[in-house]
């Protein structure tokens, strides 16, 4: 972990440089530290990751252990780069969104329609945060800055199951 006393006030915090694999991961190899909208293209490896997923067999129902799985192990991942920041919830650590993001197609299969869907879904929810998922952001550390987008990916995901069911492609 970078120790925040050994670098120089005038760096930007989101310019220190990040020297612990936790950190790395919870940018998202880079991607959350985009100069716009950081959540939006940490997502994005959202949909590789299922791709991915789906390339050995796991899909649908079998991404609700995974999603347990990331949600444990995104926690400390979480509280590293919030600590690296110096923030609660800092805007580049998007570990949380790339890990909740399975969730989202844990009932509906991903496909280009229901991924694009689904996609548009979850940033709609993570980013408004609609009650009872804004309530979830003041738990305590890593865990808060997971939950709010677990919960935001529920939501995607039963929203994605209406909406694949009644376009007929559930299945």
């Amino acid at each position: 972990m970078t120790d925040p006393a050994q670098i120089p006030s005038d760096i930007p915090v989101r310019r220190r440089p990040i020297r612990d694999w936790r950190v790395w991961l919870a940018v998202g190899f880079g991607l959350g530290l985009a100069p716009f909208a950081p959540g939006t293209f940490g997502s994005l490896w959202g949909p590789v990751l299922v791709w991915g997923l789906s390339l050995v067999g796991i899909k649908t129902w079998m991404l609700f252990p995974v999603a347990a799985i990331l949600f444990g192990v995104g926690i400390p991942i979480c509280a590293a780069g919030a600590r690296h920041f110096e923030l609660k919830d800092p805007p580049w650590v998007v570990f949380d969104e790339i890990a909740a993001y399975p969730l989202v197609f844990a009932l509906t299969e991903q496909t280009w329609t229901t991924g694009i869907i689904g996609f548009l879904l979850f940033r709609f929810f993570d980013i408004l945060k609609p009650w009872p998922i804004k309530r979830f952001e003041y738990l305590p550390g890593g865990l808060g800055i997971m939950a709010d987008d677990y919960f935001a990916a529920f939501h995607a995901m039963v929203l994605l199951k209406v909406i694949s069911m009644m376009m007929g492609a559930y299945g």
